[in-house]
């Protein structure tokens, strides 16, 4: 999935005009400011807002859907044992829930680095 940057048209310096006191003078050069900082406009990079463009993780899909292994098995000498059969289809399914397990936890991780920037 392809990562696409954001742009933002930047705001002119805010003059000091003759209607504006000096407390309302402060409080938009702050907010001109903050934008900058967010938009990524000054140049710093770690301040830059997170948008939804900038996220880069492809949905997760997961492969197990449902067990397949079904718990019949064979009674011997008092003991209930699994058929073979059986056996693999539950090997297969806890292997295949593992790998969903790793995927989630690679995107959560990728995410994660993405959103620290």
């Amino acid at each position: 999935m392809a990562i696409r940057t954001p742009r933002f048209a930047t705001i002119p310096n805010i003059a000091q005009a003759e209607g504006i006191g000096t407390l309302e003078f402060q409080a938009l050069t702050a907010m001109k400011e903050n934008i900058d900082l967010l938009t990524g406009a000054r140049g710093v990079v770690t301040s830059t807002a997170i948008t939804r463009g900038t996220i880069g993780v492809a949905p997760v899909a997961a492969g197990l859907q449902r067990v397949t292994a079904q718990g019949s098995g064979y009674t011997v000498s008092g003991v209930t044992v699994p058929s073979l059969d059986d056996y693999g289809r539950l090997v297969s399914n806890v292997q295949q829930l593992a790998n969903d397990v790793a995927a989630l936890r690679s995107t959560i991780n990728t995410l994660i680095t993405q959103l620290k920037g």
